[in-house]
């Protein structure tokens, strides 16, 4: 047994969940925001179906995977099982994967790019299936990371919206590491409420608090339920 199986074993993920939950309702009530308003989406990748079943068995039904490859080599045994299950992407989706992910998920988090709305939305004439959509927001501009520039973004969710007639229902950042995430989720938010778009995907393990209190209506939460990760 390897290591990270024996640090996988020692996490109570219910407990970790109760607490997170726990965490979530303070926040909403400190922000005068209804509980139901907020999603706790689990980020169980890297982390093996027998470690994320004890979420399931808790209860939990919204789950969060960065790749599609692992993603499908995990989730339809659990789907058989379990299956109410929501899956959202919440990782970068290259055009070549994107038939497995539109199987697999019932929500992509992150459309980023004209050429992937595009391909979505031929993907959906052909098929007639689409997921529910958002779009990644690029909050720091940084080049390494995916996503619209807030400067773009207008244009963007418009063109996917009303030439592309794509079911977008909300958007989602990942703000930089290193900055202070508040005035990220504060231009998230703004963005959203100007095409009335409800749903805001943005805050993780280590700010899904402040997430809360600047509108967020999904938090994403994967090390504080899991534990560490195994690369």
């Amino acid at each position: 047994m390897s290591s990270h199986d024996l640090s996988s074993d020692k996490t109570d993920v219910a407990a970790n969940l109760a607490e997170i939950q726990n965490n979530i309702n303070a926040a909403c009530d400190a922000a005068e925001r209804n509980r139901d308003d907020v999603t706790l989406v689990c980020v169980s990748k890297n982390h093996d179906a027998d470690h994320v079943r004890k979420a399931l068995v808790d209860g939990r039904r919204v789950f969060g995977e960065n790749r599609v490859q692992e993603a499908a080599g995990k989730w339809p045994e659990l789907r058989d099982e379990f299956p109410d299950i929501e899956l959202h992407l919440i990782g970068p989706l290259q055009t070549n994967k994107l038939k497995d992910a539109v199987a697999l998920f019932d929500v992509i988090e992150t459309v980023d790019r004209p050429k992937l709305a595009k391909a979505l939305a031929k993907h959906r004439d052909n098929t007639g299936t689409c997921p529910d959509l958002f779009i990644q927001i690029n909050t720091g501009e940084e080049e390494q990371k995916a996503g619209i520039a807030p400067k773009d973004a207008d244009d963007f969710i418009t063109m996917c919206r009303e030439e592309l007639k794509l079911p977008i229902i909300g958007l989602m950042c990942i703000p930089p590491v290193d900055e202070e995430p508040a005035p990220h989720f504060t231009l998230l938010s703004k963005i959203a409420d100007r095409h009335g778009l409800k749903i805001k995907s943005m805050g993780m393990s280590g700010d899904y608090e402040a997430a809360i209190r600047f509108g967020a209506t999904h938090v994403r939460v994967g090390t504080a339920i899991f534990g560490s990760r195994g690369y």
